[in-house]
């Protein structure tokens, strides 16, 4: 079980060795279902207590656990990296709301000359520094001393030469930040690629469908057992 509401003695994580212990004791390792030749650290039973422990988080100064589900658009991404090793493969990669890190560390498999993980959720990061261990490959996060874990908004041309993105047009406010964004950024000669399963804000204009495929996900979470993703491929307003 991932977390337990009554524990009324938990308090928020505070270092990373604490961090680090959450993740190791609420998570068992397993392969991604479309991408087996990578395993991460998954909560299998925390789907029937997602939404009752969210306020319980929340007020704990833990985000909910997005980490620890390969979620679609992650493993659609992450199976398209692979495949076309091309894409990344002697570049820069920023694995951006990277949760578990399962596309940066497709990025490193294919041979991506550096890959670095950004998140806003501090377990996150610690996850996917686990995960990249557990793998015996390197992703580069920020520290936790760093003001700024979000990059949204900044100009990263001259830092990474692809973004990776998986699943982040979730909602309507997540939508509007990061689309102007990406197509600034692609303006600028970076190349956006996004891991979508047809979420209700995802962009229909200015992007091209690079891959689809069906993926295997807990049906606790996405009302089914499968999910039509899709690579997409953002482009400058311009």
């Amino acid at each position: 079980m991932l977390l337990d509401p009554s524990d009324t003695a938990a308090r928020p994580l505070r270092s990373v060795a604490e961090e680090r212990q959450f993740v190791a004791a609420h998570t068992t390792r397993a392969p991604v279902p479309l991408v087996p030749e990578i395993s991460v650290r998954v909560a299998s039973e925390v789907t029937p207590l997602w939404h009752a422990t969210e306020a319980w988080l929340s007020q704990r100064g833990i985000e909910p656990p997005f980490w620890a589900f390969p979620w679609a658009g992650g493993q659609v991404l992450a199976r398209y990296v692979l495949d076309t090793p091309n894409l990344v493969r002697g570049l820069r990669v920023l694995d951006f709301a990277c949760g578990g890190g399962l596309v940066g560390m497709a990025a490193c498999l294919a041979g991506a000359a550096h890959v670095s993980a950004i998140d806003t959720d501090s377990l996150a990061l610690t996850a996917a520094t686990m995960n990249a261990e557990d793998a015996g490959l390197t992703l580069e996060t920020p520290s936790r001393e760093s003001d700024d874990h979000d990059y949204v908004g900044h100009d990263l041309t001259q830092r990474f030469d692809v973004l990776l993105a998986g699943d982040v047009f979730y909602d309507a406010h997540a939508a509007a930040r990061f689309v102007p964004w990406f197509r600034e950024l692609a303006g600028g000669g970076l190349r956006v690629l996004v891991g979508d399963p047809g979420r209700t804000y995802a962009p229909h204009e200015g992007v091209t469908v690079r891959f689809e495929a069906d993926v295997p996900v807990p049906e606790g979470l996405e009302g089914k057992t499968t999910l039509r993703a899709r690579v997409l491929e953002v482009h400058s307003a311009r």
